[in-house]
């Protein structure tokens, strides 16, 4: 029989080491910090927690043959028992000896073979009660995303969770994603699948590889193997085929698609170094000191829509891009045409001179790719200049709105509006607002405008896109700002981009988070409180939580604030 002085005691060494309080705290509080916030979650009073038992398992009641939600099983069990997360303001809990330690969470998918394409069911419910869990969802991905709410339930050593908790979450918007350039900036397999750990952690669930461009071409093509020979920067900067399977595997484990981006006819500068013919403009200065601007950027070439052999080649580069990536969309690109790059070409001067035009010029380049993408029964993603550019577009005739998307990332509201109003559906990546390259200085060399004496920042930021998007303009941007209900409809989601100009492995993570943590929560559940006021302000608390776990799971996201305002509540907000 135990000695009342040890029971005391050993119910004392429970309460500190689940670390339900802390001692270096002056405060805690009674929030349950889940990123993104789900829809609806309820701690009950009196807000009690209890231990994660050793032996802790996640089981299915019913057997299923998805091997990605088996990963997910292991996965998530394994980090419900390991993290023993310490939050930076502890939960405030009751801890009651009559909760003994949960041993189970049961996890009921009602269509574990549900694929993962565009608008499927992400929608979960979760109860964590004093004698059971369980969390229910329609499919394996809804069931991901809800193993992620439960781990971050979970916190201290020995690891104990909250009871008395029910969610029921599902997202607001489908496409919830990011755009990565690994054209101009080389990234190694390991980068991307921590990007991609990191974004099922934040239940994104869109990973757009823009895989090519004008700078380097690193994806190896079985039927065009030349293209990456000669483009890519070097043998080790590419993907092969293996390489793509483990992202593209990666992906599925984590309920994220891997959407590719084959950007053409512009940006496609690289593909000169193995077929020279077929390419505009290739390996000349972007900015002439007389004539047209060749480029939107240094690295300059077009793929020749007038010469037959082109579509021989981006033939063979689409079908292989299509057997490589399961996923449903392809995006095509598309953007920023550069007349004075086609002018150079001698066959489209003539074709000019005989009246043809430039729009006429792309809508051969469409005429010619969209239906053979379409017969791999793709549905295409444009970005929007393909439709809306000032200079050189094609008519809304040659893009049928049930099978063609455009992403938007110009013009903020406006050009969301345009689009949406003509009928396509969209993917907002706005450059005012989901950037993330932007405030840090122009690449380009020779620069006179920042030889500078009287401090000014040129253009607040130095690019063109600046300032720096901070994670609260990210967070406030509304994607359906002035649509009505129709119009917002057709808004799929959105995308962060990270152009990689200036980015690469080293500081790839902070640059993505946790600004992307923002756009994150606002697609997933909003920006506002359930009276329709924005939640910014509570949301700093919340997002210096969050950012902490994540670097406690190995995302080098950058801090948001210092520490000592999360150790004083309140002191370091504005008086607004």
């Amino acid at each position: 029989m135990k000695k009342p002085e040890t029971t005391l005691l050993l119910s004392l060494l429970f309460l500190f080491s689940c670390s339900c309080f802390a001692l270096n705290n002056a405060h805690s509080t009674t929030i349950l910090n889940v990123w993104p916030k789900p829809r609806n979650l309820t701690w009950a009073p009196p807000h009690q927690a209890t231990l994660i038992a050793s032996n802790f398992t996640i089981t299915t009641p019913t057997p299923h043959h998805n091997k990605h939600l088996s990963a997910a099983i292991t996965r998530y069990q394994n980090l419900v028992i390991s993290e023993h997360h310490h939050p930076l303001v502890p939960p405030e809990v009751n801890i009651s000896k009559n909760i003994p330690p949960l041993e189970f969470l049961t996890l009921v998918v009602q269509d574990p073979d549900a694929g993962l394409v565009h608008g499927v069911d992400e929608s979960y419910t979760l109860s964590v009660l004093p004698y059971s869990a369980i969390l229910t969802a329609k499919t394996t991905w809804g069931a991901i995303r809800g193993l992620e709410t439960f781990s971050q339930l979970a916190w201290g050593r020995p690891s104990c969770v909250a009871v008395g908790v029910r969610v029921w979450d599902s997202p607001l918007y489908a496409h919830r994603g990011i755009t990565l350039d690994t054209s101009r900036n080389y990234y190694p397999v390991k980068d991307l699948l921590r990007t991609v750990e990191a974004m099922s952690m934040n239940k994104l669930n869109v990973f757009h590889w823009h895989l090519t461009d004008s700078q380097s071409f690193p994806l190896v093509l079985p039927s065009e193997s030349s293209l990456a020979e000669k483009g890519a920067y070097a043998s080790h900067m590419v993907y092969t085929p293996e390489d793509v399977k483990t992202i593209v595997e990666f992906g599925l484990d984590h309920g994220v698609r891997v959407l590719p981006e084959i950007d053409a006819p512009g940006h496609t500068g690289s593909w000169a170094l193995a077929y020279p013919e077929i390419v505009t403009c290739a390996n000349m200065f972007w900015w002439p000191t007389s004539g047209d601007v060749l480029a939107a950027e240094p690295g300059t070439g077009h793929l020749n829509p007038l010469n037959p052999k082109t579509y021989q080649v981006l033939k063979n580069v689409i079908r292989d891009t299509t057997t490589l990536f399961p996923e449903t969309f392809y995006h095509s690109g598309a953007d920023e045409i550069i007349p004075g790059c086609w002018k150079t070409d001698p066959t489209i001067q003539k074709y000019l001179s005989d009246g043809g035009t430039l729009n006429q010029v792309l809508e051969k380049f469409i005429n010619n790719t969209l239906p053979f993408i379409l017969s791999l029964n793709r549905t295409v993603v444009y970005w929007e200049d393909v439709l809306l550019d000032e200079t050189v577009h094609v008519s809304s005739t040659i893009l049928p709105k049930e099978h063609v998307i455009l992403q938007t990332w110009s013009n903020g509201h406006n050009n969301t509006k345009r689009i949406v109003s003509l009928g396509y559906r969209t993917i907002v990546s706005s450059s005012d607002f989901y950037y993330l390259d932007c405030g840090h200085g122009d690449f380009v060399g020779n620069n006179s405008a920042y030889d500078q004496q009287n401090g000014d920042d040129k253009d607040n930021g130095g690019s063109w896109c600046g300032p720096f998007k901070t994670w609260q303009t990210i967070y406030n941007y509304d994607i359906a700002y002035g649509l009505n209900e129709e119009e917002a409809k057709l808004v799929l989601g959105g995308e962060v981009a990270l152009w990689s100009e200036q980015s690469d492995s080293t500081v790839l993570d902070a640059r993505i988070w946790p600004r992307t943590s923002a756009l994150a929560e606002s697609l997933w559940s909003g920006n506002k409180d359930e009276k329709g006021v924005k939640r910014y302000a509570e949301a700093t608390d919340r997002l210096n939580e969050w950012r902490s776990r994540m670097v406690s799971r190995g995302i080098g996201a950058e801090p948001i604030q210092p520490l000592w305002c999360v150790r004083n509540p309140g002191m370091c907000n504005t008086v607004h």
